[in-house]
């Protein structure tokens, strides 16, 4: 047997790189080793990034030029364009379906129907929004929202409180399956009124579940199980609402247009060009979008569609965005975060900005220690006080929505001898439903639809309705905030 020089040198390299793999991560604060619970056991869990949540889609932050991108047609002058940043984030791919809606009403039901079955009612769209004095339109009423083929169209008639709602109830859904397929816990379908999965109540320690195989404690005093923790990386944000910009900032899908930090073509629309067909030798002449082309002509000629859509297209209908975004010009409008103000463009932060903050906090009892969850297994909050908030710099009230556009200081005129009892009524400025139509309730919702002229498909355009309210013609899809790095892997 010859022998290979090599060897010796080979298992020497072998052995160090297992030895190095085998120390123990220490603190660079310290010098004491994590996860040891011969010292305290403080533990740090291996982590690598955030994780894609299903059904969203990675939206690289960046800056770019907010509003207007045409002439302003509606005379709203609402929409001036401004610099803003728009931090790294998630968002669906497609708009909320039908089928999707119908699996959250089906849990609601199967966990709340027995004995609160307001929730379930209170859930379910108004299908009545289909309605037309003028028009045949009962069809729609009876079969759109569950007949099986309308299943992968977008939910409409869903209120703004509605679809956050939803938003609340996915990101429950999503951590449990987290924690079923880490092992953590076992599947429970018989989970009813306050004994279900909610992501803050199990962080706060009021929900056990069905435990598989919990974590184990290095803490000498502890139980030697846990739960898992925030620390621990597993658990994924909220869904949630985008907020208008980042909205607005997918939907134009810039990351298509720009070379060495420059934006080489502004767009009017989340293609390139300023026309609605295509120009791809492919598909030449075909509509990018679902938007009504003129009075009356909803879908085109017969045996020649032009979107071949009088009503609502499937959510994964036309061409994606440079983003891989659907319908984020036509389709259905959708709801987003914000509060609707027509001065935004002049008084939000240039990064990150949104207005509706109304910032609350965990009811605790006597001790200190936070309340009891509710009846539907939801923590309790409440606003922050003035009290709680009067050494604060970065605010001094709870309630926002009205900050230098709504509340007294802002409002001309005012009388600071005699100032009312509320003093950040938005009436004291926009008198709803005398003068106008604008109130804390009143939510920005974007994009164009199916009812609407090419103008609106534009994703500057805004436009607001009661956050209570829904539509024929409103949707929504869900955003997730990126936590760490604003590239993914770096």
């Amino acid at each position: 047997m010859k022998f290979n020089k090599h060897l010796p040198a080979l298992m020497m390299a072998f052995i160090i790189i297992l030895l190095g793999s085998c120390k123990k991560e220490m603190s660079k604060t310290t010098g004491w080793d994590y996860n040891n619970p011969k010292n305290g056991g403080f533990e740090v869990q291996p982590y690598a990034e955030q994780q894609t949540g299903p059904g969203l889609v990675f939206i690289e932050g960046g800056t770019f030029a907010m509003g207007q991108t045409q002439d302003d047609v509606m005379f709203d002058w609402d929409n001036q364009p401004r610099r803003v940043t728009v931090s790294s984030f998630y968002m669906d791919q497609t708009e909320v379906r039908n089928l999707d809606y119908l699996e959250y009403l089906y849990w609601l039901n199967h966990v709340y129907g027995t004995d609160y079955p307001g929730v379930y009612r209170k859930a379910l769209p108004d299908t009545l929004v289909w309605r037309d004095k003028l028009a045949y339109n009962e069809p729609l009423v009876e079969y759109y929202f569950r007949h099986p083929a309308y299943r992968n169209y977008p939910v409409v008639g869903v209120s703004w409180v509605q679809a956050s709602d939803y938003c609340a109830w996915r990101t429950d859904r999503v951590n449990e399956n987290l924690l079923i397929r880490k092992g953590i816990l076992s599947m429970d379908p018989s989970q009813k009124d306050e004994n279900n999965f909610n992501t803050e109540s199990y962080l706060a320690g009021q929900y056990e579940g069905l435990v598989n195989k919990p974590m184990p404690d290095l803490n000498p005093n502890g139980t030697g199980t846990r739960k898992i923790r925030m620390e621990d990386g597993l658990l994924l944000p909220k869904y949630r609402l985008p907020t208008e910009a980042e909205w607005e900032f997918a939907a134009l899908g810039l990351i298509g247009n720009t070379l060495y930090e420059r934006v080489v073509e502004r767009k009017n629309y989340p293609w390139n060009g300023n026309y609605t067909r295509t120009s791809e030798s492919r598909y030449y002449g075909g509509f990018m979008d679902n938007f009504r082309r003129a009075k009356g002509d909803y879908m085109g000629i017969a045996g020649n569609l032009n979107d071949g859509a009088d009503i609502p297209a499937p959510a994964a209908s036309y061409f994606p965005n440079d983003y891989g975004l659907y319908n984020m010009a036509g389709n259905v409008s959708e709801w987003v975060l914000d509060v609707y103000r027509p001065m935004n463009s002049m008084e939000v932060t240039d990064l990150r900005p949104f207005r509706g903050n109304t910032f609350k906090t965990e009811v605790r009892d006597a001790e200190g220690f936070i309340s009891q969850k509710d009846s539907l297994g939801h923590l309790k909050y409440r606003d922050v006080t003035t009290v709680e908030a009067i050494n604060r710099k970065n605010y001094r009230a709870a309630d926002n929505i009205n900050y230098l556009d709504g509340d007294y200081a802002s409002n001309i005129g005012v009388d600071w001898k005699n100032p009312p009892k509320d003093t950040s009524s938005t009436n004291l400025m926009y008198e709803y439903g005398k003068t106008s139509l604008i109130s804390d309730h009143a939510r920005v919702y974007k994009g164009g639809n199916w009812k609407d002229g090419a103008y609106f498909l534009s994703p500057s355009t805004r436009r607001f309705l009661d956050q209570d309210d829904a539509s024929d013609c409103i949707g929504f899809r869900c955003a997730m905030t990126r936590v760490g790095g604003s590239i993914p892997g770096k």
